[in-house]
């Protein structure tokens, strides 16, 4: 970059560090020069200001690979310039000496020079190469064959340009061939995907499957706990009935055992009651075998009178008589009682 100050007669000139400067003063070279700072007359001075820092050179070249596929390069050259004054001879580097700007286009020429170099060697690769070899390998071998070529050209040396790098970015085939090549390994991708998918789905199914087992094998669990606590309390029952029949038949047999003693208490109450009763009757019959009749006839009326009631009794010889057979039939059944 240049910096140009003017004033009534003279200018002055100063350039920044990455920037050669030629004087010229009636077309001899007065001063020279990186960084150069300077008065001079513009009546009859000329000025040529020629960088000589690295440039960066973006580029991108179309071409055919050997089997007629369409192809594109893309990458960045970095160059300098080693001899400014050489290549100033060459390229005119002129600039306008009130405002510094350079009167034509130099940098444009040298990119134009430089990149039809490289998209010559490039497409000169590009023939000797299938598409499969130059996507496969081709990035490293175009940009060591661009380089090499470059290098070994003679007409930049000549200039005083030098080749500093060479980068190359990608090497890309149209739309429809690369969509067609990525086919393969997007199907292949496509399915590793799918079996990705599929094992979870498989492992999910195997996951569900475990826990179905598992809640199968919890409900037979407590199946076998239901059916075992009903056994239990079945044989609870039964336990509880024998013993409920057992204690009923304990009752009983204290019942029958008790009615047992009772009767036979009854019976040989009865028969003592009876024993003592007989013995009454066989004193009272020993006492009315002794008894003479006229007393037996006496108990006799006695025994009558107590059920019957009698307002006027007259006896009689026939009477007597009949009390008389009266108080035998009464000895008589007073033995059957």
């Amino acid at each position: 970059m240049a910096i140009i100050q003017r004033f009534p007669i003279v200018n002055h000139f100063r350039a920044d560090t990455g920037t050669h400067v030629l004087h010229y003063v009636n077309g001899n070279l007065k001063h020279h020069g990186r960084a150069a700072s300077f008065w001079f007359r513009p009546l009859n001075a000329s000025l040529a200001t020629i960088p000589i820092d690295d440039k960066n050179l973006s580029f991108i070249f179309r071409g055919r690979s050997k089997d007629f596929q369409e192809l594109s390069v893309q990458g960045v050259i970095t160059y300098r310039i080693y001899e400014p004054q050489l290549l100033a001879e060459r390229v005119d580097f002129s600039i306008d000496l009130s405002k510094g700007h350079y009167l034509g286009e130099p940098l444009e020429e040298l990119s134009l020079l430089i990149t039809q170099l490289s998209q010559q060697f490039a497409l000169d690769y590009l023939n000797r190469i299938n598409l499969k070899d130059t996507l496969t390998e081709g990035i490293e071998h175009i940009r060591q064959h661009i380089l090499q070529n470059l290098k070994a050209e003679q007409s930049l040396s000549d200039m005083g340009l030098e080749i500093v790098s060479v980068r190359v970015s990608a090497v890309k085939p149209n739309s429809d061939v690369e969509r067609a090549l990525q086919m393969p390994t997007n199907e292949a991708i496509q399915q590793q995907a799918d079996e990705a998918t599929f094992s979870r789905r498989a492992q999910a199914v195997e996951k569900e499957r475990a826990i179905a087992e598992n809640e199968l094998q919890n409900r037979i669990a407590l199946a076998q706990q239901e059916e075992a606590l009903i056994e239990q309390q079945g044989q609870n029952a039964r336990q509880q009935a024998e013993e409920l029949a057992l204690a009923a038949k304990i009752e009983e047999e204290s019942k029958a055992e008790r009615l047992q003693i009772s009767s036979i208490a009854k019976a040989e109450s009865k028969r003592l009651s009876d024993d003592a009763y007989n013995e009454g009757v066989k004193a009272k019959m020993d006492i009315y075998d002794n008894m003479s009749q006229e007393s037996l006839m006496a108990v006799a009326f006695l025994r009558l009178a107590e059920d019957l009631k009698v307002d006027q009794l007259n006896i009689t010889p026939d009477l007597l008589a009949t009390f008389k057979d009266l108080g035998k039939s009464f000895q008589t059944k007073s033995l059957d009682s």
